[in-house]
Formats: structure tokens, sequence, C-alpha cells
């Protein structure tokens, strides 16, 4: 049987990645069978998790995804491990509105399976005040039971000595308490990291990740913090997340186009769907053999003058428009359109399938979950139906076009945003990424 624990955390920024990824290498270096997750909808550090512990790691989203979806990729994430080890995401209770359990909060997915909570507690700047959070986390929601904290950015001996006096009366066993070391911190971009493949040294860093792990974390405890997980139905005995946009999907992809969620590959190759990839880098058109394309998010504006360069790969994707769907999300959205301005202002001329134009260098960010009800029927869904997902990007729309919208869109409060994204004829955009849609 698997066990299961989550590393949550107070609030962003305690040092949850750079835990997760050490204390994943370490117990692979041990030869624990270890697997991964994340909460809430997060491109970047799944690719982390999958090179720290050599297997692919899933997104579980309480807000967006169905229970059932839910359940099935937990029992996809745990097969064959020891081990799964579930990074949250922001604060432990942090969510947005929704039904009891369908909040998006890390704290969603341990009340649902009763996976126990490990805190990392960023400790910098108070000493037994640390206590009264921490019992304030234990107390807070009787369905969650934080069984361990881990202390990081502990200043000093003396300042271990206050923290374990004042946490001892909670008898919630500290597992492991880690200095302040800027050399174990990962460099970061506008939508978090900077992605996995795209660091050199990235074994070199993930190695000394570990070795600060096995120095300063109790990691025989850690596990003894874990319990079984219930296991499920596996994602494959279960509807797909999204409507498979065609039988044989081409998708975009190399460092433009990454943000593209496991899940779907997972959901729509176990419903019979075919997937294969292409790179507009290397001015590839999508493979005429397939009956749908893809172009999912990224950062099309770090190699905008390559793609608008690439004139084999613009040409096959306008020929392929003509009689079969296009869609793209987000990055994807962005080189559908007319232009792309990068940051430093320059224009690039993209696709043309759509008659938006988009800018980086005049830039707001948009952020959060997106209710997504279809405006008139397309490859991912029908007409009416509702798309759940979010939005992360700066780019900014400079001229919107006269394409008809897409979808409309209200926020994970509820608030109307208004109509969103482009169509015309076969091709499809908007800024939301899809992540499942509600059950019929």
């Amino acid at each position: 049987m698997t066990r299961a624990i989550l590393l949550g955390a107070p609030r962003s920024g305690s040092g949850k990645t750079t835990l997760t990824l050490g204390i994943l290498r370490a117990l692979a270096r041990r030869g624990v069978a270890i697997r991964a997750a994340k909460t809430g909808p997060d491109y970047i550090d799944p690719a982390f998790h999958a090179a720290a512990c050599g297997a692919p790691s899933m997104n579980l989203d309480s807000w967006s995804m169905p229970p059932d979806l839910l359940a099935g990729l937990v029992a996809d994430a745990a097969a064959g491990a020891d081990l799964l080890l579930i990074e949250g995401a922001m604060g432990l209770f942090d969510g947005a509105d929704g039904p009891p359990g369908r909040t998006g909060a890390s704290a969603d997915l341990a009340r649902l399976l009763g996976i126990p909570v490990v805190l990392a507690m960023d400790v910098s700047g108070h000493s037994q005040t640390a206590a009264a959070v921490l019992h304030g986390f234990a107390t807070f929601d009787p369905g969650v039971r934080v069984s361990a904290t881990i202390l990081n950015r502990v200043a000093s001996e003396r300042h271990l000595i206050g923290l374990t006096k004042a946490i001892a009366p909670l008898g919630i066993p500290i597992v492991g308490a880690l200095g302040r070391d800027a050399s174990l911190i990962l460099p970061e971009r506008h939508l978090g990291l900077v992605q996995a493949g795209e660091h050199a040294d990235l074994e070199a860093r993930l190695e000394r990740l570990a070795d600060a792990i096995e120095g300063q974390l109790d990691l025989d405890r850690l596990l003894e913090a874990a319990s079984e997980l219930p296991v499920g139905q596996p994602a494959g005995r279960v509807a797909p997340a999204l409507r498979p946009p065609g039988q044989r999907i081409a998708l975009a992809r190399d460092a433009a186009f990454t943000f593209f969620y496991p899940h779907l590959l997972r959901t729509w190759r176990a419903a019979g769907a075919e997937v294969v990839t292409f790179s507009p880098l290397a001015n590839e058109p999508p493979p005429d053999d397939c009956d749908a394309c893809w172009l999912p998010g990224g950062y099309p504006e770090l190699h905008a003058p390559m793609l608008a360069a690439a004139e084999r790969f613009k040409a096959g994707l306008v020929r392929f428009a003509e009689t079969r769907p296009v869609h793209g999300e987000c990055g994807g959205y962005m080189v559908l359109g007319q232009v792309l301005t990068d940051a430093d202002g320059v224009t690039h001329r993209m696709c043309g399938l759509l008659g938006h134009s988009t800018s980086f260098a005049t830039r707001k960010l948009n952020l959060g979950y997106r209710k997504a009800v279809v405006q008139e029927g397309f490859a991912l869904a029908d007409a009416g139906r509702v798309l759940r997902g979010h939005e992360y990007h700066y780019a900014t729309v400079t001229d919107p076009g006269a394409d008809a919208g897409l979808v409309d869109l209200t926020d994970g409060w509820g608030n109307d945003l208004g109509s969103a994204g482009s169509r015309s004829g076969l091709a499809t955009g908007t800024f939301f990424h899809a992540i499942a849609a509600d059950r019929a």
C-alpha cells in the first residue's frame, strides 16, 4: 500500500518547492519508490519533481477537477510507489469560492483522502510565535491533520532551541530544521521558476539539495509521518478531463510551448486518442496525418524572432486550419494572432489565423481560477458546456481584432469577466488554460 504526505505551508514563499525537491532526491537516492504531485494549477514545479525523483508528476486541483477525476489521478500518481509526496500551493487553506472540498486549497486534498500534512514553516523573523502559528494550523480544521513540521530558514542554534522548546508541548514532531542558504534557491522568471529543462546544472543543484536534506532532516521520522493512501480507480477508467479535440492530435512541444498538463495526455490517451508532437521553433508544421492541432502555453515572447522567421511552420499551420481545428492556449493564443510585441517593444509577425495582437512590453498580471462557458461549439466542447481552469499571464491584448468571442468567463469568486478568446473559421484560442470540464 502506498503511503502519502502533503507538504503544506502557512503561505507562499515558505520554501515548499525547495524542500520537496530535496526530499524527493534524497529518498530516491535511498532506493525509496517515490512519486510526486502538485496541488493547484502549476506547469513548472511538476517538471522539477520529475527531474528529482525520475518519475512523472501530476497536478491535482480540487476546484477545477471533478472528484472522480481527482481520485483517479491520485491513484495514477500513487501506482507502484512506496510514498506519494504532494507539494501544496500557496497557504494550506488558501483557495477560491466553492462548495466544501472544491475550493482549490491544498487542505481539500488532505481532507478528502485523509493525507497527513507536514507543515513547512519559514521561521525567519520570529521564534516562539512559530508555536502559536503551528497550533493554529493543527486545530483550524478537524478534518486536516498536521502530523509533523519542518522549520526553514533557522537563523542559529539559539534560535532553534527557542523554537524547539515552544513547539514541544504541542506534541507535533519537528522532523527537520534548515538554515538560510541562498545557494539552494532556484532562479525565477515572471511565471515562476526558470523551467527545469533550462538548467544546465540542474542535477548538481538537486544533489546539493539532497545533501542538505540528508544532513538537516530526519527522513525516517518524515516517512513515519505519512499514512496509507486509499487508492481508487485509475484515471483511465473515468471520463476524460476534457474531450480530445481529435483522434490524432498534433501538439506543439519545444522551449516556446511547454505548458501542457500531464493529466490531459493521460486521459486523452486512455480515451483512445493519439498525441504527436512537433516543434515550431525547429520550423516544423503540424503533421499532416493529424486531425487537430494544439498550441499550448509557454514563453513565446522569449522566442518571438525565431517564431516569426519560421515560415514553414506558419504556412503549414494556416493550411492545416483550412480543414481541421487549431486551438491555442495563452502563449499559443499569442502565436495564432497577428503580431506579438516582445518585452523590448519589438514587434514580430505571428501566424495571423486570429485577428488580435498581443504585447509583452505592455504588461498586466492576470491570475486566478476561471469558469468558461462555451459560446459556440468547438473542438474541445459543445456550446453551453462549462470548462474550468485558470489564467496566469502578463501579456496584454493591444488590438482585439474583429473575431467572434470563444467563451464567457467568470473568476473563482463568480465575478463576470465578460467574453474572452477568439474564433475564426476552425481556429480558436484564449488566454484561459482549460483543466477539466464540469460533468454534464
